[in-house]
């Protein structure tokens, strides 16, 4: 399996959660995860941290699937394509939920071409705008509701953890 690079962003969770992201992100990486946590400027009573991680590629996916069900929390996992696979990135917030792209080695999201045309079909025919089915197959809306709290977040200390194999 491939070895990637990747960070976990948490944006916003209240401190009784901040111990079970830990606990839910250690099990995905196999090592014990202790978080800097700082408080959330822009969502009074939150915490904030980063992890950036080393590990098989396909770790994002299991790091969303830990953390996505606790409604309190937004968080963004990115993970960079390697050799034969192609990166990832996704997106938490409770009001929209998770999203999920590929990325390419610049970064860029990689919409594929069933969904664009699932786009068109349900523009043609009157069931969305086209314009917005498009900006939400590249996460939008998640980045409107995110952006403050990436902001907050400049300059926060990062932490790498590797995992175990």
């Amino acid at each position: 399996m491939a070895t990637t690079r990747g960070v976990l962003y948490v944006h916003t969770v209240p401190s009784a959660l901040c111990p079970h992201v830990e606990w839910a992100a250690g099990g995905v990486l196999g090592v014990p995860v202790k978080l800097d946590w700082t408080p959330q400027p822009a969502a009074q009573g939150t915490y904030r941290a980063e992890l950036s991680w080393q590990a098989e590629a396909g770790t994002a996916a299991k790091l969303a699937s830990a953390l996505r069900g606790w409604q309190k929390l937004r968080f963004e996992v990115t993970e960079e394509p390697t050799n034969g696979v192609e990166g990832e990135r996704y997106s938490f917030t409770p009001t929209l939920g998770v999203f999920h792209a590929t990325t390419g080695v610049h970064g860029d999201i990689m919409v594929p071409e069933e969904r664009l045309k699932a786009a068109m079909l349900k523009a043609a025919t009157g069931e969305a705008d086209l314009t917005e089915e498009v900006e939400r197959l590249l996460g939008r809306p998640w980045d409107d509701e995110l952006e403050p709290f990436r902001y907050a977040g400049d300059g926060a200390p990062v932490r790498w953890l590797h995992q175990v194999v």
